[in-house]
């Protein structure tokens, strides 16, 4: 048997396979159930959403921001509005750092949670989503 094994349970076949790897582990094996990470067409609407807010112009704390700080600012601000932890810690040159949630690791309903929170600053800030709209994000029902 190999050292590790991981299952989607898509149908009873995989379930059997997920079951028979199961009765046939080791003692102390680790089993682990969890729900289904974050899809890469969610990880796609993500970033398309924050590339048209880094394009925005809107400024946050006195500057236009990229990509990867709007994502900082939002996966906190989303941390906070739905009682996760968000923390800010001293870094190890005296800075400031965010510790936060990976959105890699978030669930399919946490990301979506974001993805919902994100759209909401975006329609509250009147954010154009071209680049959303474009990458066929959005059904056209919602105008940017």
């Amino acid at each position: 048997m190999n050292d590790r094994q991981s299952f989607v349970l898509i149908n009873d076949h995989v379930l059997g396979n997920a079951l028979r790897a199961i009765r046939d582990a080791a003692p102390n094996s680790r089993v682990t159930v969890a729900p289904p990470q974050r899809s890469l067409d969610q990880n796609a609407k993500l970033h398309a959403i924050l590339t048209d807010l880094s394009r925005s112009g809107i400024e946050w704390a006195g500057a236009q921001r990229t990509v990867d700080e709007w994502k900082v600012l939002m996966v906190s601000g989303h941390a906070v509005a739905t009682g996760a932890k968000a923390d800010v810690v001293p870094g190890l040159e005296g800075e400031f750092v965010p510790i936060r949630e990976s959105t890699a690791s978030m669930s399919v309903a946490r990301a979506a949670s974001l993805i919902t929170y994100i759209l909401a600053f975006c329609d509250m800030n009147g954010v154009e989503l071209r680049e959303t709209r474009r990458g066929g994000f959005l059904d056209g029902a919602r105008a940017a």
